[in-house]
């Protein structure tokens, strides 16, 4: 193991053996600028697992950060878990191969440990998002059948190592199981204790579906279009405060030890250095099952990434049909 890994990083093992750990690094809404920095100082403090999208439009400097510790001998391509993910406007079978080489290209590697499907809502190709309801598709135009087939060719091309899906309901993971040849490996999507998704788990946990969870801090710095008026903040909930105080550490680690105590793995993003060693070094808090319970208490069901900006005027999708909830 290369110098800098300080901690023993629990991780996730996936069917064929391949271990991924389960704190990682998020890159989205680290600002171009920032983010190579903080992606080569995680790699220094002993991240091996990155989180990135080719919507996030920083693939080029994470993937130079990442190239560039390699280079150093600071890690090896092999230690590393890198994630990304297929963008809407890229859905159905023939365009999932050339919307995964771009993104190869852009973070100049040859494979991927993991590609995911973002959302399972497709719009035009060549927009980045839509800006009217036109500019998405009616979901049996591009049914999520065809996107999977080019999912499961990219894997059998050698252009990554492991698929998997994001934003996901059990409904329509259950689809996508039922007629798949290569079974999603794992799902990320939302969770944080305002919204800890007890069924979504269970679901997966039957399947053998991992699960990350993006956001797990409460994603306070996203975009002000995609927040409401009056959400709580997480970092400040009192319950979450408590608990930091009695285990000497900060709210951030209690809500990430949480994730990762329950086998769930984490992408908090940060482009602090002080806040990358502080967010690695909650996988050695234990929570009690005391702390357990009071924040099991805290479920509000509550998504803070609703996914409302797909809902324009004319859309096909619903909140209902989005997340196949009453």
């Amino acid at each position: 193991m290369h110098e800098g890994y300080l901690l023993p990083m629990r991780t996730a093992t996936f069917a064929n053996g391949d271990p991924m750990p389960l704190l990682g690094l998020g890159t989205w809404k680290s600002a171009p600028g920032e983010v190579g920095a903080a992606v080569r100082e995680a790699i220094r403090l002993g991240y091996r697992h990155i989180d990135c999208a080719s919507v996030y439009a920083n693939e080029p400097e994470v993937g130079a950060a990442i190239r560039g510790a390699i280079d150093a001998g600071e890690v090896i391509r092999e230690e590393l878990w890198i994630t990304s993910k297929l963008w809407c406007n890229a859905h159905g079978r023939d365009n999932v191969e050339p919307a995964l080489r771009r993104t190869l290209q852009d973070l100049g590697l040859e494979w991927l440990d993991l590609y995911l499907i973002h959302w399972p809502v497709p719009i035009k190709p060549g927009l980045a998002f839509p800006t009217s309801g036109d500019d998405l598709l009616q979901p049996e135009q591009v049914p999520l059948g065809s996107t999977w087939e080019g999912m499961e060719a990219a894997l059998e091309a050698g252009l990554t190592r492991h698929i998997g899906v994001s934003n996901f309901s059990s409904h329509k993971l259950h689809q996508l199981l039922a007629h798949c040849r290569i079974r999603p490996e794992l799902n990320q999507v939302e969770r944080h204790p305002l919204l800890q998704q007890p069924t979504l788990v269970a679901d997966c946990a039957a399947e053998g579906v991992h699960i990350t969870a993006y956001s797990p801090l409460g994603s306070q710095d996203r975009p002000a279009a995609l927040k409401a008026a009056g959400e709580p903040v997480l970092l400040e909930n009192p319950v979450i405060g408590a608990i930091a105080a009695e285990h000497g550490c900060s709210p951030a680690q209690v809500l990430i030890g949480w994730q990762l105590q329950s086998g769930i793995s984490a992408i908090p993003k940060s482009v602090s250095p002080v806040r990358l060693q502080e967010n690695l070094a909650a996988a050695a808090i234990t929570l009690t099952p005391a702390d357990l319970e009071r924040i099991a208490a805290l479920d509000q069901q509550l998504r803070l990434v609703d996914g409302s900006f797909w809902l324009l005027e004319g859309s096909p999708w619903t909140l209902q049909t989005l997340w196949d909830e009453a």
